[in-house]
């Protein structure tokens, strides 16, 4: 079907206005193809009888709820634009409900783990494996998304501050302290950067001859991170770009920082997002309800033990 007006018009301020990513551009231009090709009718003729028969067929294709609710997103955000353009008379997709979808806990690897994972990068004595120890170490530190530190310019740290600079969804800044450990990392990491380049220049903090863009893919950084893991002796099924961020968040609420402060820290626009790692019980919150629960302390009273704390 040939691209609708209105549908480039719609894509066209989701990059202009809210700055949407390249690849999130892509993402809603697919899911509302897959709608209109369904549909086979007028945009502005469509119903929300249409929209739902829509969904129904998602679900009965075997979906993901996830991804049902996604392509629903991007339905929605489609007739906001055209309603709110007088294209249409009624936004027919304003009172449809999100498929419900089971919420699962992150996964995350132990403070522990990541130090496994970062020694067995320092062991690497190569451009490769020194430019891993530092993306490594800049993504737990800083709870990067993938996407924001494979394409992380290299002004965008300040190793006096020790801060970086983050250019998240929807182009909003954000700014993280990155720990001493890290920036170490990175300060070791230079040297090497600058031999790889051999005198010429890049912007990308990480850079790379063999991708288009010019720094180092999602998808390279996610096999070294599985190969990485191996070498540790960490399950690969275990680790990813975004086990990592959920491990970021999920240490510093176990140590008793703040959700709004991890909010910000993630970029997250809406707090029930973060709102999710509250569900993972640290080993700091089980030790303090063993050691200070008034059935815990009538036990040591009564039998003159000690509780045993979480392993």
């Amino acid at each position: 079907m040939k691209t609708d007006r209105r549908l480039i018009n719609f894509l066209d301020m989701m990059a202009a206005e809210k700055g949407a990513a390249i690849n999130t551009v892509a993402a809603y231009r697919r899911d509302i193809s897959q709608f209109l090709d369904f549909l086979n009718k007028d945009c502005a003729a469509v119903e929300k009888k249409d929209i739902e028969a829509f969904v129904a067929a998602l679900g009965k294709n075997k979906m993901q709820p996830r991804t049902q609710a996604r392509k629903l997103s991007a339905v929605r955000e489609f007739y906001k634009f055209l309603y709110s353009e007088g294209e249409i008379a009624a936004n027919p997709a304003a009172d449809i409900d999100s498929p419900r979808q089971k919420k699962s806990l992150p996964n995350f690897l132990t403070a522990e783990e990541i130090r496994r994972l970062l020694d067995a990068a320092k062991e690497e004595k190569s451009f490769a494996g020194r430019r891993l120890a530092a993306m490594l170490a800049l993504m737990y530190a800083g709870g990067l998304r993938v996407s924001e530190l494979v394409a992380l310019p290299e002004n965008n740290i300040n190793f006096a501050k020790k801060q970086l600079l983050i250019f998240g969804k929807g182009a909003k800044e954000r700014l993280v302290p990155i720990a001493a450990a890290a920036i170490e990392q990175v300060q070791l990491y230079l040297g090497w950067r600058q031999q790889y380049l051999a005198g010429k220049t890049s912007p990308w903090l990480f850079p790379s001859h063999h991708s288009l863009s010019g720094h180092v893919t999602r998808d390279n950084f996610f096999k070294n991170l599985k190969n990485l893991a191996v070498k540790a002796g960490i399950s690969p099924a275990r680790v990813s770009p975004h086990v990592l961020r959920h491990s970021f968040a999920t240490h510093l609420l176990n140590r008793h920082v703040d959700l709004r402060s991890v909010q910000k820290l993630l970029g997250h626009e809406d707090i029930s997002t973060t709102e999710i790692y509250t569900h993972v019980i640290g080993e700091q919150l089980a030790r303090t309800v063993l050691e200070n629960h008034p059935l815990a302390q009538n036990a040591r009273a009564s039998t003159g033990k000690t509780t045993p704390t979480a392993e």
